[in-house]
């Protein structure tokens, strides 16, 4: 693993106020980057086959500092200007933005490999735990230890 650039890490949070995309693009403003790749995961209506009216996020005291060594690692694997990755907790109604990454680079193809990686860390190693409710009074825990 090599090192991350200085300053490679823009934005880290994890918050239960609605996450804005031009904060992060905001966040990654750069001039030498030619590349910015942005990812927004949104609440969908569905999940497994079942219909889903909603779900809530929670993250244990841990998830912040180990979002931290994901993205600068993601930062040094790739090489990138620019990283950011805000996600949300509490309760998200359908339609809602769950999280965004975003990675900056002089070029396109750092910039997606980079936004990929981050995204399926964050998703496999960040605890953040979902449970969600379904149209058929169920309900489901994804992602929880």
């Amino acid at each position: 693993m090599g090192e991350p650039k200085k300053g490679a890490v823009k934005l880290l949070d994890i918050r239960e106020t609605a996450l804005d995309v031009t904060e992060v693009m905001n966040a990654l403003d750069d001039d030498a980057s030619g590349g910015v790749t942005l990812f927004v995961g949104r609440v969908r209506d569905h999940d497994g086959g079942k219909g889903v009216t909603g779900l809530d996020y929670q993250a244990h005291p841990t998830a912040l500092a180990r979002l931290t060594e994901v993205a600068e690692k993601v930062a040094a694997d790739h090489g990138v200007a620019g990283v950011a990755a805000v996600h949300r907790v509490g309760h998200l109604d359908i339609g809602d933005i769950a999280v965004i990454v975003a990675t900056a680079s002089g070029h396109r193809g750092e910039a997606f490999a980079a936004s990929r990686d981050l995204i399926d860390t964050l998703k496999a190693e960040v605890p953040i735990w979902k449970h969600q409710a379904f149209t058929d009074g169920t309900d489901e825990w994804v992602g929880a230890p």
